[in-house]
């Protein structure tokens, strides 16, 4: 067996969250490989909304074994909270539907301080952090002095936390900035710290596994292993608008670091694009609508970030980065979702080609703000897209704007998502 992958092309935002969770009943494991709480999975059913952070999006299934890889990096803060809403909210037995890998990196109070203090200290230069302390902690990994989920269990844990505070301490004091203003999730700095101590104490009780032996053992007993992406193609630290990016490798090939996998394991893979483009936080942004038709789209998609709350920045689709992110990823299924969004526009358009000082190129541009979007227009649906079941009831205009996307990217759209509820998911072709 291989491990199948489901990750976005764009800049996060795509419907990951949903898809897993239409998807996950086919699969025996559902893996998250990379990322951390800066990702916020949204999934909707039963008249109930939950937003997952770390946790992978098959935990609603109890015949599904969720995993935390070890390319995530967890706050046991947020996934505490995360662990409570799902008990509480849908009564999940959590502990009975997760492991976690014990190669997973921690996101440390002092990492977050960090962050905040680096951010604040940009000025108008910032990149847009969450805040999640996700890249002092990527930095700290490949330093070779952060802290690890198996560290948790052996003697001098205490010690070896104490030792890299005092070294964050040491930068934060370097910026001589005003931290009595700086608030983690609301808390101060000692709050915050105590219940992420006190919050360890739920993150211990997770069995512990060595993720590769695990995930590998599975695939040769002959389960299906969904591995589950955050972030976006676009966000990748190696090959997204840098430095305006994660820091993770949110690609396909982030599986096999993100979950001990040989690329001869890595099956079909499933790139999630919404029907238009979004973008939280800064960087260039090619399509992005500063205008009427960009509050449209935020205000009718709903686009408000699930992990801060933002607005997201909102343009038309993009096919040129599109087809970089299909080469990139070895995309073999597209699903399309949020086409019910654009259901009350008279006239769409379609980002085909980059203009780069004046020459039209297909490709992506190192300085992709220096890119200008050459668009064709498309006319618009006309219809409640909600209430559609099948694929063959979809408008024609929509199966026109499906065609012209499938032509131009080489990869056939199999699931068109009309609706957030699962319920609300068209299969158009087979991806099995």
């Amino acid at each position: 067996m291989k491990a199948d992958v489901l990750l976005g092309l764009q800049w996060g935002d795509e419907g990951k969250g949903k898809i897993v969770d239409f998807l996950a009943s086919e699969y025996d494991v559902v893996a998250r490989f990379q990322g951390g709480p800066n990702a916020g999975h949204t999934i909707e059913f039963d008249g109930k909304k939950f937003v997952l952070h770390t946790i992978p999006s098959g935990i609603f299934f109890p015949k599904t074994m969720n995993i935390i890889g070890n390319g995530v990096i967890i706050d046991p803060f947020i996934l505490r909270k995360e662990i409570q809403n799902l008990t509480n909210l849908a009564g999940i037995d959590v502990y009975a539907g997760l492991k976690i890998s014990n190669k997973c990196h921690l996101i440390l109070p002092s990492h977050r301080l960090l962050d905040a203090v680096q951010e604040q200290s940009k000025g108008i230069s910032k990149i847009g952090s969450t805040l999640k302390g996700i890249g002092p902690a990527y930095t700290d990994k490949t330093a070779r002095c952060g802290i690890r989920t198996g560290d948790l269990l052996l003697p001098g844990f205490e010690q070896k936390y104490a030792s890299l505070k005092e070294s964050h301490m040491r930068s934060i004091a370097s910026y001589n900035l005003d931290l009595q203003s700086v608030l983690i999730d609301g808390h101060d700095f000692d709050s915050y710290e105590k219940q992420w101590f006190e919050s360890l104490e739920i993150l211990k009780k997770f069995e512990q596994v060595d993720a590769p032996y695990f995930i590998n053992k599975a695939l040769w007993d002959r389960k299906r292993v969904l591995a589950e992406g955050a972030q976006g193609t676009l966000l990748d630290v190696d090959f997204g608008s840098y430095p305006f990016v994660t820091s993770s490798n949110t690609v396909a090939a982030g599986v096999c670091i993100g979950l001990g996998l040989a690329p001869s394991s890595v099956g079909k893979v499933f790139g999630i694009v919404k029907a238009y483009s979004t973008r939280v936080g800064s960087g260039p942004f090619p399509t992005e609508l500063n205008d009427e038709m960009g509050d449209a789209l935020r205000k009718q998609g709903n686009e408000f970030g699930s992990t801060t709350g933002r607005p997201r920045r909102c343009g038309w689709i993009d096919l040129v980065a599109l087809k970089y992110s299909v080469m990139i990823n070895g995309v073999s299924h597209l699903f399309l979702t949020k086409a019910d969004v654009l259901s009350s526009i008279d006239e769409l358009k379609i980002c085909t080609a980059y203009k780069v000082d004046g020459v039209s190129s297909q490709n992506i541009p190192y300085d992709l703000s220096q890119a200008e979007p050459v668009y064709e227009s498309h006319p618009g649906w006309k219809a409640d897209l909600t209430t559609i079941t099948k694929a063959a009831s979809l408008p024609v205009e929509l199966k026109n704007y499906i065609k012209f996307i499938e032509d131009y990217l080489g990869v056939p759209v199999s699931i068109v998502s009309v609706g957030p509820d699962r319920t609300q998911t068209i299969l158009r072709k087979q991806y099995k």
